[in-house]
């Protein structure tokens, strides 16, 4: 499974007829009204079904301490039960579903479909089976190019423009859910834009056609015999559909299977930040205009940012002329702007709008998301906030585990009847209130209470919050009008 309550499907694709084909399967969509239900998918199904392929992998697992029974032993028969030759090797095979995309044996699949693979065949309706090669993949967004060698030109589809389809349109899947080769589905596109926080570039189109183990990699047809999508995901309590399948727009497609096919691997520009929303109690709080934007929580060491001079706390409002509203938005922006160019991002910084310009890097590793922790009941504190506030020492840093170069005044707990209820932790290092450092009790209750003649401008904290991946910085807006 890519994530909680996602079945990543499993393996398995359909067949493909003799290679007489020279031009794509697919048809402009021009005139044809993709709201309209047919009277039938026959003709469509058939003149695709080619293109769509069979996926079969294999790979072998060095032994694991686990004895290999002789021959001639009466427990020789285990070996096979434990799935081990007489080497104690295991193989293990998977399969799953492909496409055609262009007459020389270029074929878009998942990843997952083909990961940890050592051998790849590609089998074909009329009973050939071709060695695959991978020319490329991308765990991000689970996409993989492979590459067939035939002595005739090979039946393939187009990549329709994702942009175009629209919640409502007919679409067709086709692939060999549970073992059941060339079966084909239909359905609508149920919504788009789709965020599954299965990687930075989610945005899957979802659609009702039946999805089930067996579709990985496969096809979603619009009425034209384009792929609008490339199958990936459903949600199921079952492991089987239940109208809620997920793929990758075509459009993301293209541009990955490019990269792929050009470089072998994917390179994404990189900022070198990790920011955090900023919903619009933090832009007032900013006392900035506008529902949204990020905020930079950490800064990568020599990274684009912080060559740039950019500063954990800076809101960010535009990148390269284009409004954020989320981190997602950013990251979309980033990952499409090319590396190396200069953009400029217009921030507020203490209070204050200014422009930054910045140099993308590239993307070399994943940074990992920090989480946070719960919040306690407690009786409530005598402060404005409603959260019990202890300076820095010896034992407080033992107790709660905090770093040395963390400074500032920690939350001993929390009321659920304060006004920080919901947004500080336990645990938390509040370090700075209202753009302003504080290192004691007394100077953050005090400037608690400045910000209290002001009720109706959020009071904005700047806390060190502990994750899995380390101490990170939380930006917070607490309403004080309450």
């Amino acid at each position: 499974m890519r994530i909680p309550a996602l079945a990543a499907l499993g393996f398995i694709a359909a067949f493909i007829l003799p290679v007489s084909a020279q031009g794509s399967l697919s048809r402009p969509l021009d005139g044809l009204d993709e709201k309209v239900q047919p009277q039938n998918f026959r003709d469509l199904s058939k003149r695709l079904m080619p293109a769509v392929v069979n996926i079969s992998t294999q790979q072998t697992i060095a032994p694991n301490g686990l004895p290999t029974f002789p021959e001639g032993s009466p427990m020789e028969r285990f070996n096979e039960f434990f799935g081990r030759d007489e080497d104690g090797f295991q193989r293990q095979g998977s399969l799953g579903s492909g496409f055609v995309i262009s007459p020389d044996g270029i074929i878009i699949t998942n990843n997952h479909v083909i990961d940890n693979a050592d051998e790849i065949e590609i089998n074909f309706s009329d009973g050939r089976v071709l060695e695959a090669t991978l020319v490329g993949r991308d765990r991000d967004t689970d996409l993989a190019v492979l590459k067939v060698n035939s002595r005739t030109p090979l039946p393939f589809v187009d990549l329709a423009d994702s942009d175009h389809a629209e919640v409502g349109d007919w679409v067709i899947a086709i692939g060999n859910p549970f073992g059941f080769g060339g079966s084909v589905s239909a359905g609508i596109i149920s919504a788009r834009n789709r965020d599954l926080n299965s990687g930075r570039s989610d945005d899957f189109i979802q659609t009702d056609a039946a999805i089930n183990r067996g579709n990985s990699g496969g096809p979603l047809f619009n009425l034209g015999g384009e792929v609008v999508g490339v199958n990936t995901a459903i949600i199921s309590p079952t492991g089987g559909s239940v109208g809620i399948g997920f793929s990758v727009p075509s459009n993301l497609v293209k541009r990955i299977s490019k990269q792929l096919i050009e470089h072998g691997k994917v390179r994404r520009s990189w900022l070198g930040v990790n920011v955090q929303d900023a919903d619009a109690a933090l832009v007032k709080a900013y006392k900035a205009k506008g529902k949204g934007g990020v905020i930079v929580t950490r800064i990568t060491d020599d990274g684009p940012a912080d060559k740039a001079k950019l500063e954990v706390g800076d809101l960010v409002l535009s990148f390269d002329g284009k409004a954020i509203a989320s981190v997602r938005e950013m990251t979309r922006l980033i990952s499409d702007a090319p590396i190396g160019k200069t953009v400029a991002l217009s921030i507020i910084r203490n209070g204050k709008a200014r422009n930054v310009s910045v140099t993308l890097g590239e993307l070399a590793d994943d940074d990992d998301a920090a989480g946070a922790s719960t919040l306690p009941d407690m009786p409530a504190s005598s402060n404005d906030l409603g959260a019990e506030l202890q300076s820095m020492d010896d034992d407080i840093r033992r107790r709660f585990g905090i770093p040395k170069d963390v400074e500032g005044v920690v939350v001993t707990s929390v009321s659920a009847r304060g006004r920080a209820f919901g947004k500080l932790s336990r645990g938390d290092v509040i370090v700075e209130v209202n753009f302003a450092k504080v290192s004691t009790v007394t100077d953050t209750v005090s400037r608690v209470e400045t910000a209290m003649t002001t009720p109706l401008q959020p009071l904005l904290l700047r806390v060190k919050r502990r994750g899995d991946a380390g101490w990170f910085d939380q930006f917070l807006s607490i309403e004080l009008a309450k």
